[in-house]
């Protein structure tokens, strides 16, 4: 004989509420002659949604009640979302057919059929079994007092029953529903080791019997327990010996994960308790706070903001809690690093599964939570609020970037939250909680249920508030003002520059002490870092151990973290220093003496000044579309005393890369001259230029 937990999903005014039940994978009729099923009512009506999250923790499969000529309503929908948190197994029943015209009937049934099935769209219930019965044909009042004798089609699956006042009431295709539930029912997987100290037992009952003591009937979720065993009151800070236990009214020596039972106490008042929970003595700890894994529901159309408040449910307990939300992006890396050292650890097992620790519910695997540790050393971005999806550019795996779909049938990516409880908790951890708005108006036609999650490690606000390593981004942008001497470097024969000066990312009356050894970065990627200030102006020193190619203008940036839970406010940065690489210095080109009314002597009797040399300074102008610079300011082809108008228009090239300009005039009073190139110059600063023969 084979106990089975079901759970009934809603009440009905016509007799019938929805159930639930676990799967696995072989067929029970197979290894049992009778099987014996646990109907666990609960409440179907919005305004008693807490009733319905307590009672969804202790089942195995959902019968998920629907009033045929309704269809799915607000509240069918939060059942549907308690469904998928809690069981793998679902079977829709379409109730109320019997209020269909007979002739009418099987059109208008396959179309609720096909309006559920296009609501379960996107789910795990997508191919869900249905089955359209009628629970009290004519209703509840009709067969109250005998109107609903007669049998809606009189055909197979009719069934008749007898009121309290002797009356005949009449159903339709219960048989039908009882063959689909017992071809859809699975082995459940429990954990049948003996382990009384992780015994964890929810309670939903308590009565006293006269000469016995007082009885206590629920679910087993974790552990065993057996006669003479001690059991803890957590609510009560109190602890009972077992006197007894039974199971369907039989006497049990041994009651485990999964059984429906009752336990006898004596010497305990049964007001003092309605529901709850009882477990092995220091089991389960009092908590004012926790950080869980969660989930957003994504049938939830609000945002979750950090900071808001929520109705957390754990078990048949509802408090009020203020949630933050944080991790998106460091959890997604590694929810893929937990899963491949769990399959490690099941092809260890011989692939058995890896059964849960103790867990109020026990569902949060089928939430779809994964089991992960927290790490209180991680560094985690700050987030304001819960993130709907990881924006692709950011640096995590691919396979766990999220982002809601057209048919919405993706999910929301899973976050770190801290949640604080207004009124503290008994609970173990691994626990299933649930977070919701239910102070929404019910008939809002809105989900209120908001997220799922994993209790993973308790949070005491006094202790560990500055434990959370949450920092922000940080970035200064300052540019360069002076380059230093150029070098070739020696690996890729490319001119470079190993020193630079910076601007605009201080005030001049900054303590640069504090800034050096930080680390500059520049656009194309190069790293250097803060030797020392330059002047009293807010300048600062650059060294580039790999040498850079910037040019006077472009942009440096100084990027850091700053932690929030940090009173020093420090800065802190994750990048290195790149290997050093070397090169040879270019030597300025050397100037011709000159005479002393200032002319070159080599030049002395032409005045032409060919074949003389300089040196390019800066590039000016606007870029042209090849990307090249049309014009150039050079030095050390003239002196200050040589008339450079005289020379307007002359040919000069650039040595590297031979492209070929004209003098276009001076540039100051220091024998500067400004080079035009029709065609833009791609020569970089400190190239060499030559004039050519006039």
């Amino acid at each position: 004989k084979k106990k089975k937990k079901k759970k009934s999903g809603s009440n009905n005014s016509r007799g019938v509420g929805g159930g639930r039940s676990n799967s696995s994978n072989s067929n029970l009729d197979q290894k049992y002659d009778l099987l014996q099923v646990t109907l666990v009512d609960c409440p179907g009506h919005a305004s008693l949604i807490r009733t319905i999250i307590g009672g969804a923790q202790i089942i195995d499969m959902v019968l998920l009640v629907v009033d045929a000529t309704k269809g799915m309503q607000t509240q069918t929908a939060e059942c549907l979302v308690i469904a998928e948190m809690t069981t793998r197994n679902l079977i829709v029943v379409l109730n109320k057919i019997d209020m269909f015209p007979e002739n009418e009937r099987e059109e208008r049934v396959q179309l609720a059929e096909k309006k559920i099935r296009m609501a379960l769209r996107g789910t795990k219930f997508e191919d869900a079994k249905m089955v359209g019965i009628s629970a009290c044909v004519g209703g509840e009042k009709v067969a109250a007092v005998g109107d609903g004798g007669g049998l809606i089609g009189g055909g197979t699956g009719s069934v008749t029953t007898t009121n309290a006042h002797g009356e005949v009431a009449g159903t339709n295709n219960i048989h039908g529903l009882l063959d689909v539930l017992q071809s859809q029912m699975r082995a459940p997987n429990r954990d049948a080791r003996p382990s009384p100290e992780r015994f964890h037992f929810a309670v939903d009952h308590c009565f006293p019997i006269k000469g016995q003591g007082t009885v206590l009937t629920g679910t087993c979720l974790s552990g065993s327990a057996r006669p003479n065993d001690m059991v803890e009151f957590p609510t009560l800070a109190t602890q009972k010996k077992i006197k007894g236990l039974q199971m369907f009214r039989r006497k049990a020596n041994i009651i485990q994960q999964g059984d429906r039972a009752g336990i006898c106490v004596s010497n305990f008042d049964a007001k003092l308790m309605e529901r709850g929970t009882i477990a092995s003595p220091g089991t389960i700890k009092l908590i004012h706070g926790a950080i869980a894994v969660v989930r957003k529901v994504r049938f939830f159309k609000g945002q979750l903001n950090s900071g808001g408040k929520f109705h957390v449910s754990v078990g048949h307990q509802t408090v009020m809690a203020t949630v933050t939300f944080w991790g998106a992006r460091e959890i997604a890396r590694q929810v893929e690093r937990e899963q491949e050292s769990q399959q490690q650890q099941m092809a260890s097992n011989g692939n058995a599964p890896i059964l849960g620790k103790s867990s109020l519910g026990g569902t949060a695997d089928l939430a779809g939570l994964p089991r992960l540790k927290f790490d209180w050393n991680q560094d985690f971005l700050h987030q304001d609020n819960y993130l709907e999806s990881i924006p692709v550019s950011d640096d995590v795996l691919a396979s766990q970037v999220v982002e809601t779909s057209k048919d919405g049938d993706s999910q929301p990516p899973l976050h770190w939250a801290r949640l604080e409880f207004l009124t503290p908790v008994y609970c173990p951890m691994d626990s299933l909680v649930i977070g919701s708005r239910l102070d929404t108006e019910v008939n809002a036609n809105a989900c209120r249920l908001a997220f799922s999650g994993r209790l993973v490690e308790r949070y005491d606000e006094r202790q560990d508030n500055g434990r959370l390593k949450s920092y922000t981004k940080k970035e200064k942008v300052g540019r360069c003002c002076r380059l230093g001497d150029p070098y070739r470097r020696s690996d890729d024969n490319k001119l470079v520059r190993y020193e630079i000066f910076g601007t605009d990312l201080f005030k001049k009356e900054t303590n640069m002490s504090q800034f050096v050894g930080l680390l500059i970065e520049t656009d194309s990627g190069d790293v250097g870092s803060i030797q020392s200030s330059f002047g009293s102006s807010g300048k600062f020193r650059v060294h580039f151990p790999a040498g850079t190619g910037l040019k006077e203008g472009d942009s440096l940036y100084l990027r850091f973290k700053r932690y929030a839970n940090d009173p020093r406010k420090a800065i802190h940065q994750d990048g290195t220093l790149p290997q050093a690489r070397i090169g040879s210095r270019v030597d300025p080109p050397v100037k011709k003496k000159k005479k002393k009314n200032g002319s070159n002597i080599a030049d002395e009797q032409s005045g032409t000044n060919n074949g003389a040399v300089g040196e390019i300074e800066k590039l000016k102008g606007d870029i042209l579309e090849n990307g090249k610079s049309p014009m150039a300011i050079v030095s050390g082809l003239f002196t200050m005393a040589d008339d450079i108008s005289k020379h307007k228009g002359r040919k000069v090239v650039a040595v590297t890369t031979e492209e070929e300009g004209s003098i276009h005039g001076s540039f100051g009073k220091m024998g500067k001259v400004k080079v035009s190139f029709e065609n833009g110059v791609s020569a970089e600063v400190g190239s060499r230029v030559k004039m050519l023969a006039a």
